[in-house]
């Protein structure tokens, strides 16, 4: 491949760009070898060209352009949020499953701020699935928060909590006066509390998590179902969590 020269767009042009005989094949592999030598370059989280600007750069169709961002969305390297554009992909945070797993110590030891935002909480009757997972009756009242986590404001994870009412009495107030849930517990009475089991699965995620997650839906997301008992080994919290594997990758501790 020939030397590179920047442009008024702060990227890199190839010196082969008018070397393009070679047919749309080639020609998308080299559009993407070019575009992957910048990626060291650009800062994470950074946005990419539109394809109508690549295809003017590099002399292409936007058939070809799209050949190759594919092939660099495969690899991980950038990833698409719809209606906004392409940005290149950040790191991979490695969510550490351990006896406890806590949400904020896990962002801060990637050196990112943690927050999160509520989207929905709320005391619903336990069906058969959430009533198994907490060890109550079907129809017994729950407290469910749903949470979207973000790691230095980029998604990193769906959350869905469940929390037995009768059991934790106040846990949907301390809830609604705290962000961090170990708090709100410690408000319910619940002084330490140790992950007891987590299961992991992967799928293909929905429309409304793809767009949570701002990730595409030809990735997967990692779901995890998850039990937290106190002290004395009640259960508190049974929660499913939704990872984007664009950014995080599970890691069970010995």
């Amino acid at each position: 491949m020939g030397d590179i020269s920047v442009n008024e767009a702060g990227l890199r042009d190839p010196a082969w760009l008018d070397d393009a005989a070679d047919g749309g094949l080639a020609l998308w592999r080299r559009i993407a070898d070019a575009l992957r030598q910048e990626m060291g370059v650009l800062a994470p989280g950074a946005r990419l060209p539109t394809e109508a600007a690549l295809a003017t750069r590099f002399g292409a169709n936007r058939h070809t352009v799209r050949r190759a961002l594919e092939d660099l969305t495969r690899s991980g390297l950038i990833r698409v949020e719809r209606g906004r554009g392409m940005f290149v992909a950040e790191d991979i945070l490695d969510y550490t499953v351990g006896a406890r797993t806590r949400f904020s110590e896990w962002v801060r030891r990637h050196n990112k701020e943690p927050s999160g935002q509520v989207l929905r909480l709320e005391e619903i009757p336990a069906i058969a699935v959430i009533a198994a997972g907490l060890g109550i009756a079907v129809g017994d009242p729950v407290v469910v928060l749903e949470r979207l986590g973000f790691a230095d404001a980029m998604p990193v994870c769906l959350g869905t909590h469940h929390f037995p009412a009768d059991r934790l009495p106040g846990i949907h107030r301390a809830l609604a006066t705290t962000d961090r849930i170990t708090d709100a517990l410690i408000l319910a009475g619940v002084e330490d509390y140790v992950r007891q089991v987590t299961r992991v699965t992967a799928r293909a995620p929905s429309m409304a998590e793809a767009a949570r997650l701002r990730m595409p839906r030809a990735r997967p997301v990692l779901i995890t179902e998850s039990v937290n008992v106190d002290r004395a080994g009640t259960v508190v919290e049974f929660s499913f969590g939704c990872y984007p594997t664009p950014r995080v990758q599970i890691v069970f501790e010995p």
